[in-house]
């Protein structure tokens, strides 16, 4: 993995960075949410529910702007899968979930250097649940932390990332986003973030030494 440069940022460079949480902190979400369909029986239905079901994909975003918590998406979501041929309960359903996401130690790390570079870092996540965070010392880790539950808002709107780069007291072609959904990284740039998609640490750590190099 590429190491830091220089002494942060000068002049008009890149000076903040917001990560993603989930898929980009943490192993991937996708390949979780497959993991729980295949456990079910069915690999592709979790995301095929919440990207094309209506019900299903309106839970999901009540969810993560903070309209509902957590137990009333897990009884509205197994209602959905068991409507699909599914015999779920409902108590417990993100946990089943959220134990198939793990820390990724070397992208932990790439915050920490990037923060030790003189950058300024922050988390920019849409909700996964209530106990999704358990583990990572956030205030430790951000200078700023924004979690879709807690402003309404969600990526990619742009409110989620204009708070994001408020709270770090940046603007948004100062800021760089990381982020393991295209989508969220097309809507970021629109705004006149730099975007990374995340794919592996190697990789991400390869783009963005460079991206803070250079001016935005």
């Amino acid at each position: 993995m590429n190491g830091p440069v220089g002494n942060g940022p000068v002049g008009n460079r890149r000076s903040a960075v917001l990560f993603d949480f989930g898929g980009v902190l943490t192993t991937a979400v996708l390949a979780a949410f497959t993991e729980f369909g295949a456990e079910l029986g069915d690999p592709r239905l979790p995301l095929r529910l919440l990207a094309r079901d209506p019900e299903s994909s309106a839970l999901l975003v009540d969810h993560e702007e903070g309209r509902i918590g957590q137990r009333a998406f897990e009884a509205g979501f197994a209602r959905r899968l068991r409507a699909h041929g599914v015999d779920i309960a409902d108590e417990g359903l993100m946990d089943r979930i959220q134990s198939r996401l793990h820390p990724d130690p070397e992208m932990i790390e790439l915050v920490a250097q990037v923060r030790a570079a003189g950058y300024r870092v922050g988390l920019l996540s849409n909700s996964l649940g209530d106990d999704c965070y358990a583990g990572f010392d956030l205030p430790a880790m951000f200078d700023a932390v924004t979690i879709s539950a807690e402003i309404g808002a969600r990526k990619p709107s742009r409110r989620a990332y204009l708070i994001g780069c408020e709270r770090l007291g940046v603007a948004p072609e100062q800021t760089i986003m990381v982020d393991d959904l295209e989508q969220n990284i097309t809507a970021a740039e629109l705004l006149g973030l730099g975007g990374i998609v995340h794919r592996d640490a190697a990789s991400t750590a390869a783009e963005l030494w460079p991206a803070l190099r250079t001016p935005s």
